[in-house]
């Protein structure tokens, strides 16, 4: 059964808001490259220790690629882990963003969506335990989640009250990964309503321009600037948002993307491919800050033909198996000793496997001509000879 809906400036609502954030340190939500990392399994399904451990560190790039390490989410193939593996994945990111600290601020954020409720709050207290800067729910997902809101503010407000600590919350909204039976999206008034809670910071939104507008503007009102963060997880976006104007057809896509925004342009990219090319991701960040339209088109140029080299067609309809292809760019760098994907997650065919080795190397060479071999992320360790690696 719903339970009532209690107005959050209610005196009860009021006094378990204030007990759930009274010791939460300020937070502002850092900027910049998010990278959602794969979980690298075996064919049995198991976790690959040390190649998890290689990939976060790739991805960091010795501090010129992520700025946040994102596990356990979409890409990390979340829905297709029991809890136990994805708490792995999130002590190992945890670990290794920890160590790599020294080279500049850097967070592990780590996805706590499971299939039920309970589930999810387990993940959120190991979170807790584990020292994780952010946790990551996408509450649609959750089978039996009827209300967003009240388990937002009251079931995680009373563990957070419970165990007398708390971290910083991002939501996470993805039509791709919605439960059966539920809205594609979170409701404009819900988004309004969470982002009043202290302890919930931001939103990734892997979604049209229209829909991010839709929740910069639900959140603009309730927190002091930068303090409630949207990131875009179509992250292909960023060279249309911050697309400098020329002319006066640019001028006019200028003002409509000012106009779908609410002129508060996105805080950070969360990408995929930068499982791949973190750096070149990062740098494409940049140059889409600064404007740098040239820039913008050389980075725009070799980040799209990953996205090209990952679609393939079938019985003649197209389709994009992108994590499969992420584990195998992986595999073809020497980053991981594994390209298997879980039960579940679209596979490469056996055709399309080696297709795309050809395709990966062919975006290898346009990378170095169009950008420099400068710009391109480097591996950071020795190959991972097959056979050697910790299975979980």
């Amino acid at each position: 059964m719903r339970r009532p809906e209690v107005p959050l400036n209610s005196p009860a609502a009021s006094a378990r808001i204030a007990l759930a954030v009274s010791s939460l340190e300020p937070h502002i939500p850092l900027r910049g490259l998010s990278v959602p990392v794969v979980t690298v399994l075996d064919r049995q399904g198991r976790v690959i220790e040390r190649s998890q451990r290689e990939l976060i560190r790739f991805v960091l790039q010795d501090g010129a690629g992520a700025d946040i390490v994102f596990a356990v989410g979409t890409t990390g193939e979340w829905d297709r882990l029991d809890n136990r593996r994805r708490q792995l994945v999130s002590r190992l990111t945890v670990e290794e963003c920890r160590s790599a600290r020294r080279v500049k601020p850097i967070e592990a954020w780590v996805g706590i969506t499971a299939h039920t409720r309970a589930e999810t709050l387990e993940n959120l207290i190991h979170a807790i335990e584990i020292r994780a800067d952010a946790a990551v729910l996408a509450p649609l997902s959750v089978v039996d989640m009827e209300d967003p809101v009240d388990f937002v503010t009251r079931e995680i407000a009373q563990l957070f009250e419970r165990r007398a600590s708390r971290i910083p919350l991002f939501l996470y909204d993805n039509a791709d990964i919605a439960a059966p039976g539920k809205a594609p999206h979170l409701r404009t008034r819900d988004i309004k309503r969470m982002s009043q809670l202290d302890y919930v910071r931001g939103i990734k939104v892997t979604a049209s321009k229209k829909v991010l507008g839709n929740y910069t503007r639900a959140a603009s009102h309730f927190k002091r600037s930068g303090e409630f963060a949207i990131y875009t997880g179509n992250a292909h976006l960023i060279f249309d948002l911050f697309k400098p104007p020329v002319g006066l057809t640019g001028h006019l896509l200028h003002y409509w993307n000012l106009y779908w925004t609410q002129r508060a342009l996105p805080a950070g990219v969360v990408a995929g491919g930068a499982n791949v090319m973190p750096r070149e991701w990062q740098q494409a960040w940049q140059v889409c800050q600064a404007g740098n339209k040239p820039q913008m088109e050389r980075y725009g140029a070799v980040l799209e033909r990953f996205r090209s080299a990952c679609t393939f067609s079938r019985a003649g309809r197209s389709v994009r198996p992108t994590i499969a292809c992420l584990k195998a760019a992986l595999v073809e760098r020497g980053v991981s000793s594994s390209d298997a994907v879980a039960p579940g997650t679209p596979a490469l065919e056996d055709s399309e496997r080696r297709e795309f080795a050809r395709r990966f190397k062919e975006l290898a060479d346009f990378a170095v001509s169009t950008l420099g071999h400068s710009s391109l992320s480097e591996n950071v360790g020795p190959m991972i000879p097959a056979g050697t690696e910790q299975h979980v």
